[in-house]
């Protein structure tokens, strides 16, 4: 028997849906999730018809082609092929003069005890958290599930650094409440420690209480996962459950908890001060290029 979740069903509600979200924000995953909410079945049968439907929904118009982020696929870099405009070049250099007059700013975590990172388990809701981090300016890394040991090998060495300059490293997480979910954070720690460096991992989801609280509707663990028999865990949620706004604010909430203000505000104080210094020797060395 057919069921009501239909191809009309589904790109009804998603358009509905995705008019809260700027482009690229989406995923794929967790417009599916949200779907769930309103009722559709959660299975693997049902995700392959969102898809499906939302790959109809773009070539017919109802959906933007930029609505759903897809990092995986993303190009590196770009092809330069348009005409160069000396005048062009001109007007933009004045403007790149212009910024530089008045870009001088301290950096944000410099008088802070604490040196930040955001890891998430997946590249996937990397637009998600990115917004967050770039206000913050808090480094963000995809781990795609355990993180290789040549990306901990690099993370080592820019927490070695942090703590070298007297920081004390924190690794904020987010991850899928599963088997491996919850094993991830144990693996990234230890093997930090092997590469020379003790940090504090501060989990931040998914976990059981979030996954009861919210309501979130859980799979089976996979059977494919090594772990899955030992887990006493109420079955797999992907973090990708979580609406886009409730990750931002808790990743913000978890950043703030990290922050000083009053030690901010003293940097500001320090900033108006030394940005008209800046000003002052900009202004003479571009006076002096045409000497």
């Amino acid at each position: 028997m057919k069921d009501k979740f239909t191809k009309e069903w589904i790109t009804r509600n998603s358009i509905k849906i995705c008019a809260n979200y700027e482009l690229g924000v989406l995923t794929l995953r967790a417009l599916h999730y949200q779907l769930v909410g309103l009722g559709m079945t959660n299975d693997i049968q049902h995700y392959k018809r969102v898809v499906k439907s939302m790959i109809d929904a773009r070539w017919d118009k109802l959906i933007a082609f930029e609505q759903f982020s897809d990092l995986d696929r993303e190009m590196v870099g770009w092809t330069e092929y348009e005409e160069t405009i000396l005048d062009d070049k001109i007007e933009t250099g004045k403007d790149q003069i212009g910024a530089w007059m008045s870009n001088y700013s301290k950096n944000r975590w410099e008088n802070q005890p604490i040196y930040p990172e955001v890891f998430i388990e997946k590249k996937a809701l990397q637009g998600v958290f990115d917004r967050v981090c770039r206000k913050n300016d808090v480094a963000l890394g995809a781990c795609k599930g355990y993180p290789s040991l040549s990306f901990l090998n690099v993370a080592s060495k820019r927490l070695i650094r942090a703590k070298e300059a007297g920081k004390s490293p924190v690794i904020i997480y987010f991850g899928d409440y599963d088997p491996s979910g919850e094993d991830i954070p144990r693996s990234i720690k230890e093997n930090l420690e092997r590469l020379g460096v003790s940090v504090r991992l501060k989990r931040i989801a998914l976990m059981e209480e979030q996954v009861v609280e919210w309501n979130l509707p859980p799979a089976p663990a996979k059977e494919t996962d090594s772990r899955t028999a030992k887990w006493k865990g109420l079955g797999q949620v992907e973090l990708d459950a979580v609406k886009p706004e409730k990750l931002q604010s808790m990743c913000q909430k978890a950043i703030d908890d990290l922050f000083d203000p009053d030690l901010y505000s003293d940097l500001l104080d320090r900033e108006s001060i030394e940005r008209s210094q800046y000003r002052i020797e900009l202004r003479n060395y571009v006076n002096s290029i045409g000497e």
